[in-house]
């Protein structure tokens, strides 16, 4: 009865595509499979024992007590109104050099990503703030809103990134499943300290061809990117960038620099980003009652919101698994034709094209846990699947029709900005992320050197 299985996974997600609530559909349709499944003696109810366990383990997990606090750090920075100073600043500073606007708008894109590590609210402030005042410069509407949205989905895979944090949980169980299963019985684990480590050159190259194909757009074809050709320095405009600029700057190598340099966990790191970003919004004088009451309400509802799809994950995982379903799976990988690389092929294929339609939460507690245990069990690297997967993702919230990024923006842009051109101008932008996609394929060291060297 294992064809089962793929008929769960398959009402699951058309039930996910009519709009149903993610958890709840999660626990809902596995719970009745498993139910019904059990009636003609096809599914062992012993499965779902171990359903309390699952949830008591996602209750005292240290690397899940991170997501909370990163959520709390980024919502605090986002309402704290960071990115409206600093992107104003640059914008003076970078105004009468060709391309400068949209050089400055990654700029603070990576910025933001290394304080907050969240996508929609990235994107959304970056829409509200700079894509008027690209467009009323003269930018091509094209260029702008694509500039904009890859900028803003840089929080997927720098860290700190929600979703390194949860991958690295997922990814973490597979492995020492997968070590248990060949034999191992001291198996090793994969952190979040890993993911965040082995994020930082490819998270960086993007961010550095970004700006290289803002430069050659501004070379080839200036007529799309346009300059004020400003002459006088505006007074106290030194000033200013050094008031802009340093706290951001130094949150992020207070968090990135505790973990980088084994002096705090994750988790501790994000608590002391969490208790920064309220002492940077304090000192900007942004910090009240009812503004906290704000954060700490927004961080509760989201909080609750992932970890209640944990739960919805745990019922679907057991019943998967009660079903043969991760047999099946392992048998189809195994028997590819061209081994390890049409395996990672295929689920690489998958992933992106589900990221039309699914969440990367959803993808990395459906997908994910089905998929990596095979392919740890035929030797591929745990740390360079993470990344892969994480830059994968990044690319599913760009690509049209459904990307999540293009719905954030849509949301904020003026009408004259057609749903196609914003469709348009992240072609290219897509196009690099898959290109960086192939090159740590073939460069696996690009992600899994840094880990080696700090971590030894």
């Amino acid at each position: 009865m294992e064809f089962l299985s793929l008929l769960l996974f398959a009402l699951i997600f058309i039930a996910l595509m009519m709009g149903f609530p993610v958890a709840l559909t999660l626990s809902g349709v596995s719970l009745l499979f498993a139910l019904v499944a059990t009636q003609f003696g096809w599914f062992d109810a012993a499965f779902l024992q171990s359903v309390p366990n699952r949830i008591f383990s996602i209750m005292t997990n240290p690397t899940l007590m991170a997501v909370p606090l990163f959520v709390f750090m980024g919502i605090m920075l986002e309402k704290s109104k960071l990115a409206d100073q600093l992107l104003g600043t640059l914008d003076e500073v970078m105004r009468s050099f060709r391309g400068g606007l949209g050089l400055s708008v990654i700029f603070v894109g990576a910025l933001l990503a290394a304080s907050t590590g969240i996508v929609g609210a990235t994107v959304v402030t970056m829409g509200l703030l700079a894509l008027p005042t690209m467009l009323k410069q003269g930018y091509c509407p094209k260029l702008a809103t694509g500039t904009i949205c890859a900028a803003g989905t840089l929080g997927q895979i720098i860290p700190p990134s929600i979703i390194l944090i949860l991958l690295a949980d997922v990814l973490s169980a597979a492995y020492q499943e997968a070590q248990l299963e060949q034999g191992i019985f001291a198996p090793e684990t994969l952190s979040v300290g890993d993911l965040f480590v082995a994020a930082l050159f490819p998270g960086m190259l993007l961010v550095v061809l970004y700006m290289a194909y803002v430069f050659i757009i501004a070379l080839l074809k200036p007529e799309k990117v346009p300059a004020d050709r400003q002459t006088t320095i505006p007074p106290g405009l030194g000033k200013r960038v050094l008031v802009s600029l340093l706290p951001p700057l130094g949150l992020i190598l207070l968090v990135l620099g505790s973990i980088l340099g084994g002096f705090a966990t994750p988790t501790e790191a994000a608590s002391i980003g969490a208790l920064g970003a309220m002492l940077l919004a304090a000192i900007k004088r942004r910090l009240n009652r009812p503004r906290l009451q704000e954060v700490v309400r927004s961080t509760l509802l989201i909080t609750s919101m992932i970890f209640l799809i944990f739960i919805g994950a745990a019922f679907f995982s057991l019943t998967f698994r009660g079903l043969g379903g991760d047999d099946l799976i392992h048998d189809f990988l195994t028997n590819l034709p061209g081994g390890v690389f049409t395996a990672v092929l295929i689920v690489m294929a998958l992933i992106f094209v589900i990221g039309f339609f699914l969440d990367f939460i959803e993808i990395t507690y459906i997908i994910v846990p089905v998929v990596a245990p095979v392919l740890f069990i035929m030797g591929v690297d745990p740390i360079w699947l993470g990344i892969m997967i994480a830059i994968n993702l990044q690319t599913a919230f760009l690509t049209p029709p459904f990307g999540f990024a293009l719905f954030y923006l849509r949301g904020v842009t003026p009408p004259s900005v057609a749903t196609l051109d914003i469709y348009k101008g992240v072609l290219p932008y897509i196009l690099i992320q898959l290109s960086v996609l192939v090159l740590l394929a073939l460069w696996p060291g690009l992600a899994t050197w840094l880990p080696s060297v700090i971590y030894q």
